[in-house]
């Protein structure tokens, strides 16, 4: 644990952050698969890796470094952007320039990136490089895993090889291209409240199976395989906003097949049909998304003719953000590694409460901090930090008198003082009776202090639970 002296200095800084927290993040958006290029075709990224930067801490660390260094052009964030195995050499990789958006969020996307059918992994990840424009690197960030393949699949999926399937509440992107022009590729994306086709950014929605005997208003979600057919509802992951149920159908040179219900795979072309509706589908027309209605097949009644608008092509994302704060720290190093947290595993309890804090990216310079109250912390791996719970008394003698959860965030923190947050908080529960039998005062004179402790202590030691959550 630190030394007294700068845990008392830590400690001041973490309750300055707690009040007013200036985190800074970067949020990786990516497609889960990448289709591989042949000979000299270059078949880049569809959707395109995008990168956003969030968060109070940017423009506080800015506003540092312009006072530091006395001029304009040293806070700019930029960055680079390649896949893992390509090295360090930054000709290999596509730089990145953000500009702002109207919510105050930093954008950039890499569009021109590519797996050759050189390289033979058949997964890889993309690496995220950034700095300020004075020259000071900022950090390291990866996206997760990404499944390379050949080319969409043609053959009617099986469950049993679910790799390439979609599943219910797993995110997606749409898009849509005119005549196989990449030129004319054009995104589902919310702005301003609204659906719109965007040639610039994409947005993840979270696709959900529904019931379809349901209304819209009860549309209670199911879990399982996306198949043709199935009723589905397209949610936002950003801002909430949702289409009407749709009902998703396989299309064919331009025709919606109304007869199909195998399972979904990646980058396959699709339609949405408005359930309820006389064959009117989701459709985009230039930056607008419309209705369209499909004319009836003569010959065969299981086809719907569409127009180009109406075909869309659907693939799975995948999204990982990193979280930190240097606004209270003198940071020297890279904020990377910047660790993840996935899941809490709590073993024991009373005194010797053991957490496991299971994740990404650990190391041995971090301590896990309870609110701000550190934890004697121990390095198990990159996956795995463990602690001993504080007692709940370590967050001030108040504490003693209360009978309703204490609910603290869990915090991560490097040695030198980098704050890394997370969505995790750690609750503790007292129960309602202190001791069995025993009535709680509601008037404690002031000469009770050892009366009060030993009740404080047979208190903590067995009567209280401790629960996580998320």
């Amino acid at each position: 644990r630190s030394n007294p002296y700068q845990g008392s200095l830590l400690q001041d800084s973490v309750r300055r952050y707690l009040q007013l927290p200036a985190d800074q993040t970067v949020l990786i958006l990516h497609a889960k698969v990448a289709q591989k290029s042949y000979g000299n075709e270059k078949r880049f990224f569809c959707p395109p890796p995008c990168v956003y930067l969030s968060g109070p801490g940017w423009k506080l660390k800015q506003e540092q470094i312009k006072a530091r260094d006395l001029g304009e052009a040293g806070f700019q964030v930029c960055g680079y952007m390649g896949l893992d195995s390509m090295g360090s050499s930054l000709m290999e990789t596509q730089k990145l320039s953000f500009e702002e958006q109207p919510d105050a969020k930093g954008f950039s996307c890499a569009k021109a990136l590519y797996i050759s059918d050189t390289d033979k992994r058949k997964h890889f990840r993309l690496v995220l490089k950034l700095f300020f424009s004075n020259g000071q690197e900022i950090g390291t960030f990866h996206s997760k895993l990404i499944k390379v393949i050949s080319k969409p699949s043609q053959k009617k999926q099986s469950l049993k090889n679910t790799d390439l399937c979609i599943s219910s509440g797993s995110k997606v992107s749409l898009f849509n291209r005119l005549r196989s022009q990449t030129v004319s590729t054009r995104y589902l994306s919310v702005e301003g409240g609204a659906f719109i086709a965007s040639a610039r950014q994409w947005a993840a929605f979270t696709l959900h199976l529904a019931d379809e005997r349901c209304t819209r208003s009860e549309f209670p979600l199911r879990e399982g395989y996306i198949r043709y057919g199935s009723v589905v509802q397209l949610v936002c992951t950003a801002t909430g906003v949702t289409l009407p149920p749709l009902i998703i159908r396989k299309v064919m040179k331009q025709y919606a097949m109304l007869d199909v219900d195998e399972p979904i795979s990646q980058l396959h072309k699709c339609a949405f049909q408005l359930q309820g509706s006389d064959r009117m589908y989701l459709c985009l027309s230039t930056d607008k998304v419309i209705q369209f209605q499909a004319s009836p097949c003569p010959k065969e009644a299981n086809r719907e003719l569409l127009n180009d608008g109406s075909c869309w092509t659907i693939i799975s994302t995948e999204t990982v953000e990193y979280t930190f704060s240097e606004s209270l720290a003198c940071v020297r190093e890279p904020v990377s590694p910047v660790p993840l947290i996935a899941a809490l595993q709590l073993t024991g309890g009373g005194d010797v409460a053991m957490l496991e804090v299971q994740g990404e990216y650990f190391h041995a310079h971090l301590k896990v901090w309870f609110g701000d109250v550190e934890a004697e912390t121990m390095y198990r791996s990159s996956k795995s930090l463990v602690c001993v719970v504080p007692d709940v008394s370590a967050f001030g003698s108040d504490w003693r008198w209360l009978r309703y959860p204490i609910t603290v965030p869990l915090l991560l923190i490097r040695d030198d003082g980098l704050i890394y947050s997370s969505s995790f908080t750690f609750t503790y529960t007292p129960e309602q009776s202190c001791i069995p039998g025993q009535q709680v005062l509601s008037d404690v004179p002031q000469d009770s202090d050892r009366l009060l402790d030993s009740i404080h202590q047979e208190f903590t030691r067995t009567n209280f639970h401790l629960f996580m959550q998320t």
